[in-house]
């Protein structure tokens, strides 16, 4: 299950945010998205897990968690929106 983490600190790496999720189970990937000119983090990310279970059960207890003292948003990742879908 593919999982958004957003609300992130700019300080977070993705290391530290895959701890966190290894508490609730196997973690696949960890990707925060950077600015492409800076190398920045834009703030959010994407944790993927491989059992459906423990994604949920990491969304559950994340999801307004005071992680680097910001409070994250964890849900379930969307796909991504192309240009035809916006209104």
């Amino acid at each position: 299950m593919n999982i958004y983490v957003g609300n992130l600190s700019y300080k977070v790496e993705e290391n530290e945010l895959r701890q966190i999720f290894e508490e609730y189970g196997e973690v696949a990937s960890v990707n925060i998205i950077t600015d492409k000119y800076s190398g920045r983090s834009k703030g959010f990310g994407f944790v993927e897990m491989n059992d459906e279970e423990q994604a949920k059960k990491a969304i559950e207890e994340l999801n307004q968690k005071e992680v680097d003292g910001r409070q994250i948003v964890v849900n379930v990742a969307r796909p991504r929106r192309t240009d035809d879908n916006r209104q």
